[in-house]
């Protein structure tokens, strides 16, 4: 473990824990679609996990981020 205060924090904050939750439903919905072999269900899975990312790119950019102003970082 890092003791380093100059930590980034590895990507804790809302901006990628809010994009990694959408994409996780999104494959566990993918999943069970294509275990049910539906078809537009998989595919609209794959839309779902681009929305995520693009979700977490824009609460980046809004200040969500490691980086951003509305961040504040969680002493360990």
């Amino acid at each position: 473990m890092s003791t380093d205060i100059s930590d980034p924090g590895h990507g804790h904050s809302p901006a990628a824990w809010t994009a990694v939750i959408v994409m996780l439903a999104a494959v566990t919905i993918g999943t069970v679609a294509f275990w049910f072999a539906q078809v537009w269900l998989v595919w609209a899975s794959v839309a779902l996990i681009g929305v995520g990312a693009l979700l977490g790119w824009i609460l980046s950019k809004a200040g969500w981020g490691v980086k951003g102003p509305k961040y504040v970082a969680k002493s360990h």
